[in-house]
């Protein structure tokens, strides 16, 4: 059924300088220049990374940025793990001490009083 129809051919309405529409073939256009996009990504380098960034600019060698690299993050973690170390040693300490106050003034003789007279002596 479609045999004896011509072969489509990418045809476009232009218009012309004088205002005036016409039908043209696509392939007779002159090539239009798309305006050339530039994608330019900025980035600030990680917290970790500026020393690395510094050794190498200045020339130090590369095992002292690999052990930088490999020596900084393990650091931080230590330096992590001691700091919750201290601080539940902290709270240990301040539940034992709140302990110790309770059971003395418990079975001490006169403890409530004998507190309160360590508070009147200050």
């Amino acid at each position: 059924m479609d045999r004896h129809l011509p072969a489509p051919r990418a045809v476009t309405v232009v218009q012309l300088p004088d205002g005036t529409y016409t039908y043209t073939d696509t392939a007779q256009l002159p090539a239009q220049q798309a305006p050339q996009q530039i994608v330019q990504h900025i980035h600030q380098a990680p917290p970790d990374r500026t020393v690395q960034r510094v050794a190498l600019g200045s020339g130090i060698g590369a095992g002292a940025v690999a052990a930088g690299v490999y020596f900084g993050p393990l650091l931080v973690g230590a330096l992590t793990a001691i700091a919750a170390n201290l601080a539940i040693l902290a709270v240990i300490a301040l539940v034992l001490g709140w302990c110790v106050v309770t059971v003395v003034r418990t079975l001490a003789p006169g403890g409530t009083d004998t507190a309160n007279r360590g508070r009147k002596a200050r």
